[in-house]
């Protein structure tokens, strides 16, 4: 079974770069475009991890985080925040909000797949690969 990874972010070229290198390692990827439809779309599909921006229109991605925590459908997913704002507090306002991780950008696509792979790897240490099925 492919890992579903929910990758939220109001910028149309962020969203595109992030889910072609999941893809290509075989995630499947579902998108969201602000913190609305990144509750729903979490509810909805049951991601096994979220990638969300902080600085988003509307409802911000702290805020989601937040959200997603007191729910309990969603309270488990992992959420790695990615955002523009860097240094120290930015960090700790992320994990106070209930972040798994903390990227800044900019960032290497090739680190954020990485980072997915070690969170859902220790989440499922059954689990070799995104794209192979699990065994009993």
């Amino acid at each position: 079974m492919r890992a579903k990874i929910l990758v939220v972010d109001d910028e149309p070229d962020v969203v595109d770069l992030i889910g072609f290198n999941l893809h290509a390692r075989g995630y499947e990827v579902i998108a969201a475009r602000n913190g609305l439809e990144a509750l729903l779309k979490a509810r909805r599909y049951q991601p096994d991890l979220i990638v969300l921006d902080v600085m988003m229109d509307g409802m911000d991605g702290l805020s989601v985080c937040e959200i997603l925590r007191t729910q309990p459908s969603t309270k488990r997913i992992p959420v790695i925040i990615v955002t523009a704002a860097a240094g120290e507090i930015a960090k700790l306002n992320s994990f106070s909000a209930g972040a798994t991780d903390f990227m800044t950008k900019p960032f290497s696509p090739q680190e954020l797949v990485r980072k997915v792979g070690g969170i859902l790897e220790s989440m499922a240490p059954h689990r070799d690969d995104p794209g192979t099925k699990t065994v009993a």
